[in-house]
């Protein structure tokens, strides 16, 4: 069963995984084994890693090495497909970052801000995600966020952002604050 099974992997990896279909959970491949148990999958997912068919970023998450995928949004792209069924926005060092108010890029490390539970999600050479814990509903700040569809996350404006950091007892000493539009 083993090598049949894990042929029939690449075979579907292969003819199914894309730009934007190129992560993979348990759930995700079940369906297609379903003669199987998810203890046995498991185990077939973990020959895949070792014969390098897979790449496994992080527990739960395996990445498909061959698909087309865009390199530089991959960790953006796992915290959304770990947290896909809570709320959740880039924030903090990373939303400020990346609209130049800090000028020191935070390199492999991606902030988040989460309904989920705070945690920190190391990926190999890929970097870290730094899940942090809100208890803000969704519509308390659907102003101050947009969906980013490269990253397929939300983001943060810049007040929201800076808000964040103060909630969040982060260090403001990196904010250049002549970038800042609005009054803070």
């Amino acid at each position: 069963m083993g090598a049949r099974t894990l042929k029939r992997l690449g075979s579907l990896l292969n003819n199914l995984a894309d730009a934007d279909h190129y992560l993979f959970d348990l759930d995700d491949l079940s369906p297609a084994f379903s003669e199987i148990s998810r203890s046995a999958l498991k185990m077939v997912l973990s020959r895949a890693v070792v014969d390098g068919l897979l790449e496994h970023p992080c527990r739960g998450v395996y990445l498909y090495p061959r698909a087309p995928y865009p390199r530089g949004y991959t960790l953006c792209h796992i915290a959304a497909k770990l947290r896909a069924d809570t709320f959740n926005y880039i924030s903090l060092e990373t939303a400020l970052s990346d609209a130049g108010v800090i000028s020191q890029v935070p390199l492999q490390w991606l902030t988040v801000i989460t309904g989920g539970r705070s945690s920190i999600v190391r990926c190999g050479d890929l970097g870290s995600i730094e899940f942090i814990h809100t208890t803000r509903r969704p519509e308390e700040i659907a102003l101050s966020v947009h969906f980013d569809p490269t990253c397929r996350l939300w983001r943060a404006s810049v007040p929201l952002a800076l808000a964040d950091m103060k909630r969040c007892k982060r260090p403001l000493d990196l904010i250049d604050w002549s970038t800042i539009d609005e009054p803070f």
